[in-house]
């Protein structure tokens, strides 16, 4: 029988909400939480432990919480260790990721975790272990158990494991050799044939394309320019009156700050599901900071300050949404003569 180590955050471990992301990581013994949703699918194997540990001090306390999982690893001597799945929190993901990169490197053993396709932690780690192709939110979750444990599966029984594309991991940039019919001039050339009659066809070696941007030149002058702020912090108006999203946000706004020196706390809030929102709420200018691009305009730094705040909530808002929201965004801006834009985010 096979030993996992199971790592999972304070809302899967069953701990609580934001309100609970500065949990400092425990263990308790056997399955908590979503790993109890594992453990019935794995065959000869049993999850020995579960890590819990708060999104927050995780990324704020590496270091430390890295050091827990090694006292872990080296008290249950785990054959393997499955982290989350993560799917699109972003918090989370690194800290799955992170964990499963030591594991691995440190001590050899398997670490999985599962990510959706536009999680940071995918291009960041999918080198370091295994990711496996998961849905973007908690609602796939039955799609990724049945996914992540049939791997394990694999891993436990000793079978030769296929293609990143038929297990369905990110490819980890490993180059593997493999015996074809025919050459590869040949491949290539039934390859242009299939694109020229405009039939379907899948390279062999997939390049990444990556948006190239052209940085805008800088400012000339400053003291004469108009400034706006832009955030994904979610500030809205207190109540939210739109009904913003609090994550995988579908739309932005913008709000009338005429005649105001400061976004007054109780008059504006944070609606953001991916961080804990006391802080924002006590000062929303601690994430759009309107106070200090005020009084850079009375000090003569700034020519004007545009008297409207663009908000919206990028937890996990898709690559997609988020570029249709600045490209809309952009062209408000611009026909209102804004010359530079603050774009603050959590």
């Amino acid at each position: 029988m096979k030993k996992i180590l199971f790592y999972t955050n304070q809302f899967f471990g069953q701990i609580g909400g934001e309100e609970f992301a500065y949990t400092e990581p425990f263990v308790e013994e056997g399955a908590r939480g979503n790993a109890n949703a594992f453990a019935p699918k794995i065959k000869d194997g049993e999850i020995v432990a579960t890590i819990v540990c708060g999104d927050n001090y995780f990324v704020e306390n590496m270091d430390v919480c890295k050091e827990f999982v090694k006292k872990q690893v080296e008290a249950y001597k785990p054959d393997i260790l499955i982290a989350g799945p993560a799917f699109n929190a972003g918090r989370f993901g690194i800290a799955c990721c992170e964990v499963c990169k030591f594991v691995q490197s440190t001590y050899g053993i398997p670490s999985i975790t599962g990510l959706y396709w536009e999680n940071p932690g995918v291009e960041m780690y999918k080198a370091d272990c295994y990711i496996m192709e998961v849905g973007k939110s908690a609602a796939t979750i039955r799609k990724a158990v049945p996914l992540i444990t049939g791997f394990v599966n694999k891993l436990i029984a000793g079978e030769k494991l296929g293609t990143p594309k038929q297990e369905h991991y990110y490819p980890k940039g490993q180059r593997v050799n493999v015996f074809h019919e025919k050459n590869g001039a040949e491949r290539a050339v039934d390859m242009l044939v299939k694109k020229l009659k405009g039939e379907p066809y899948e390279t062999e070696l997939e390049i990444s394309v990556y948006e190239k941007v052209t940085p805008a030149a800088p400012l000339k002058d400053l003291s004469s320019a108009k400034i706006a702020l832009c955030t994904t912090g979610g500030i809205v108006p207190m109540g939210n009156p739109d009904h913003m999203f609090a994550a995988t946000a579908k739309f932005w706004k913008k709000y009338d700050l005429a005649g105001l020196d400061e976004l007054p706390a109780g008059k504006f809030e944070s609606v953001h599901a991916g961080y804990d929102p006391v802080y924002a709420n006590e000062d929303p200018n601690r994430v759009a900071p309107y106070n200090t691009l005020k009084e850079l305009e009375k000090e003569g730094v700034i020519g004007e300050v545009y008297p409207y705040l663009l908000t919206t909530t990028g937890n996990s808002t898709s690559v997609a949404d988020a570029t249709k929201f600045g490209q809309e965004m952009a062209q408000d801006l611009l026909s209102a003569g804004v010359q530079g834009v603050i774009l603050t985010s959590t």
